[in-house]
């Protein structure tokens, strides 16, 4: 199993500044299965913090294993959504914007 921390390196790792550019958003993640973390984009920057945000654009709850394959783009975020495997609450359509914001290639 891959450890959180690289799972957030990889984030990083994937940022695209230009994708964020006038992004000014704030994403939960509640892992079932670890600490959970919140990602701060504000205009093409980037933040990972542990913990819990006071007031998160959006909300996204699921396993770390289902991060890692959509980080990978072995799952589809929407598949992962609508088979249960990734809970949404907030700005869902926010979500749909991490492939594009942590494009895989």
């Amino acid at each position: 199993m891959i450890p959180m921390s690289q799972t957030l390196d990889t984030l990083r790792s994937r940022f695209d500044p230009q994708a964020a550019s006038g992004v000014q958003e704030v994403f939960q993640f509640h892992f079932s299965d670890a600490d959970d973390h919140y990602v701060v984009i504000n205009d093409g920057t980037l933040d990972i913090q542990p913990g819990e945000h006071d007031d998160p654009s959006v909300s996204l709850s699921m396993s770390t294993d289902t991060l890692k394959g959509i980080i990978s783009g072995e799952v589809n975020g929407m598949t992962a959504f609508m088979t249960g495997k990734l809970k949404a609450t907030g700005n869902i359509m926010l979500a749909t914007r991490l492939n594009e914001i942590f494009p895989s290639n």
